[in-house]
């Protein structure tokens, strides 16, 4: 069976991923920084609904070392990684604490760096590999009061982009998916006003499913190699 890597997988898109990613035949390492107990109780029924191999560990991917040292001491193949974990911190940028800025970047960002180099090592020795970065629409367009989350998408694109140059002469695609609105806990604290006002700008008039882009992961795992260095939006026509 192939076996991919999901970060940020105890709720909302990660865990759907881990779920559609199972369903299509993958073992899994699904990591998180919190909801550990949870995480772990979820990789043990998909086990038993999909007869394939989870473990689920607390990993801080903002942590160089920490990421260093799972990798180090439990992975041992990899066929597919699937970047997302994700935090944001919304207000003005000029009350944003510099310890909150660098929390969002590391945990968006660099968190994507940290994985990747341990990953790309076991793409090569395996002869195959797979990168699929979760983004957001607002690492192009750009968020008032997300500045921090904007950059760090912004950034993530950019890394994809870069990295799929540096990977494709060893057929290892690296794709970024650009999420509109997503119904996740990350969207939760919106009003119902705030909500209904986002979700009148939004031609598709409605929020996406995690389901959905589950869904979208799981296709993109499927394409060619030669697809590689794009960033996928996905957001209902929004943006």
């Amino acid at each position: 069976m192939p076996a991919a890597l999901v970060t940020g997988a105890s709720h909302g898109i990660g865990r759907a991923v881990a779920d559609a990613l199972a369903a299509d035949g993958y073992d899994l390492h699904l990591l998180c920084l919190r909801d550990i107990e949870d995480l772990r109780a979820f990789s043990v029924s998909l086990e038993e609904k999909y007869r394939i191999s989870a473990t689920a560990d607390a990993v801080d991917v903002s942590d160089a070392g920490a990421v260093d040292a799972y990798f180090a001491s439990v992975v041992r193949r990899l066929d597919l990684l699937v970047n997302n974990a994700g935090i944001s911190r919304l207000g003005l940028l000029q009350e944003m604490l510099p310890a909150d800025w660098d929390r969002v970047i590391a945990t968006n960002l660099s968190s994507v760096f940290y994985t990747c180099r341990n990953a790309i090592p076991l793409f090569l020795a395996g002869g195959h590999g797979t990168i699929i970065n979760i983004s957001s629409v607002w690492g192009s367009a750009g968020a008032s009061n997300e500045t921090a989350y904007s950059a760090s998408k912004g950034g993530v694109d950019a890394l994809t982009k870069a990295l799929a140059k540096e990977l494709a002469p060893s057929h290892i695609p690296v794709n970024a998916i650009a999420c509109g609105v997503v119904d996740t806990r990350m969207n939760a604290g919106f009003s119902p006003e705030e909500r209904e006002a986002l979700r009148a700008e939004i031609p598709a008039d409605r929020f996406a499913s995690p389901e959905e882009i589950a869904a979208a992961v799981v296709k993109l795992a499927q394409m060619p190699d030669y697809m590689t260095g794009q960033i996928i939006a996905m957001d209902g026509g929004w943006i």
